[in-house]
């Protein structure tokens, strides 16, 4: 198996609905553009991407959300040193189709008294169950590892709670650990890297907002 020295996970950039919450009612969350600061965003990222990986290859994973695309687009990534697959489990949490702005705020608010693990949207889904998909993906992930010319970095273009899914899955963090972290930034990157031990280390947490409160000796 060849365990990437690299696994470097991307919000996309600020977005049209990260700027007006009511443009849900009237496009498609999956279609909505990024912004021109967050094409700034993804350009600025893009610079930090190319510094870090250089000339070696990159597995690249993309949520097939516009605004993701754009990010990944932004990167200005060499496409001779990529390899691009469009993966639809690193898409965004559902939270319904044409989204009522006040009805969406009313959830939000049910969302943060029950949980934000928990909580499933009315039309839509909740943390847990992002987290199962984002789970079924990072098995694809390891599989993909046995290829004996994986490259040596991977990177996922994907949505905030994503990545905060991703890293509780992948360092056996409790719901309560979860809960108690905010969402990156737009355009913001964290990344697991290999260590000499073959263990993999967060290069710097996700704010918190709270101290944990788990249930039991898990937390």
């Amino acid at each position: 198996m060849v365990r990437p020295r690299r696994i470097v996970l991307v919000r996309h950039g600020e977005s049209t609905g990260n700027l007006d919450d009511s443009v849900y009612e009237r496009e498609p969350d999956h279609a909505l553009a990024l912004t021109a600061p967050g094409w700034q965003q993804a350009e600025e990222a893009g610079k930090r991407l190319r510094e870090l990986f250089g000339r070696e290859q990159v597995s690249v994973y993309v949520s097939p959300y516009r605004r993701t695309h754009e990010t990944l687009r932004g990167f200005h990534l060499d496409p001779e040193l990529i390899r691009v697959r469009e993966e639809p489990r690193l898409r965004e949490q559902d939270w319904g189709n044409w989204q009522d702005r006040e009805d969406v705020r009313l959830q939000k608010a049910y969302r943060d008294a029950y949980g934000h693990f928990f909580y499933r949207f009315a039309q839509g889904e909740s943390g847990a169950d992002v987290y199962d998909r984002v789970g079924n993906f990072l098995e694809s992930l390891f599989r993909s590892f046995e290829a004996p010319d994986h490259p040596p970095n991977v990177l996922l273009v994907t949505h905030g709670l994503a990545m905060r899914l991703f890293c509780m899955r992948w360092f056996h963090w409790t719901v309560a650990e979860f809960e108690s972290l905010s969402n990156p930034g737009n355009g913001e990157i964290r990344m697991l890297v290999l260590d000499a031990d073959d263990k993999y280390r967060l290069d710097r947490p996700f704010d918190r907002w709270r101290d944990p409160e788990p249930y039991g000796i898990t937390g």
